[in-house]
């Protein structure tokens, strides 16, 4: 965007046009932006740009809530990636954003006479909704670091649940599987073998050894 006292030169980079709802209010000749002079028709064009970095950061907030209820409830592989990507886009916008502050700055610290002093009030107004954009886009850029860290936090305390419950099952079969093995043993002088209810005797004792484990995780809250 060029501006000079009476005309404004803009242009855009693709397809996308930004500034046609100030075309639109032109055309349909309402508001200030017909009656004021070039020096607002740049602010306008120049605060439809700023609306619609807040358009876009609304957008990253959702994504950021989804995101991060994700992560309290069912995280997975996917939700590294959903983290990096909007990373990169919170940062992308932060390099957008940076340059369009120090610009909106320069103009709203201008002494020029082509600026209306009352112009210069909108303009200084937009100055600081730039501001405001900065940090949200650092808060943004603060929550998704910590959303990283609850990803890894989220991914170890799974881990640590799954090994817990594989420790339980291992610690109730090894007395199981040492009785299992100690009367596989093919000695004939072992008393138990030859008692008529032997084998109901084993199976018995080893409910009562799962059942006292069982007992005894859960009263250690391990359960």
């Amino acid at each position: 965007m060029y501006f000079r006292k009476g005309f404004v030169i803009t242009f855009q980079e693709d397809h996308t046009d930004t500034f046609e709802p100030v075309r639109q209010r032109i055309h349909a000749g309402k508001g200030k932006v017909r009656m004021l002079g070039a020096d607002y028709l740049a602010y306008a064009l120049a605060d439809t740009i700023v609306d619609n970095y807040f358009f876009v950061l609304d957008q990253i907030e959702e994504e950021i809530e989804a995101l991060e209820e994700k992560l309290l409830t069912y995280p997975d592989k996917h939700s590294r990636e959903d983290i990096h990507q909007l990373k990169r886009e919170v940062i992308r916008a932060r390099k957008c954003v940076a340059p369009l502050r120090e610009a909106i700055s320069r103009f709203s610290k201008s002494e020029s006479d082509h600026i209306n002093p009352k112009t210069g009030f909108f303009i200084r107004d937009l100055h600081d909704h730039t501001i405001q954009i900065m940090d949200m886009v650092d808060s943004y850029r603060d929550i998704l670091n910590g959303l990283q860290d609850l990803y890894i936090s989220e991914i170890s305390f799974k881990m640590n649940q799954i090994m817990q419950v594989l420790t339980i099952i291992t610690t109730i079969f090894v007395p199981l599987s040492f009785l299992a093995g100690l009367y596989g043993m093919n000695f004939e002088n072992m008393p138990e073998l030859r008692h008529h209810n032997g084998y109901y005797m084993l199976l018995m004792v080893m409910v009562v050894i799962v059942l006292s484990l069982v007992l005894w995780f859960k009263n250690k809250k391990w359960l």
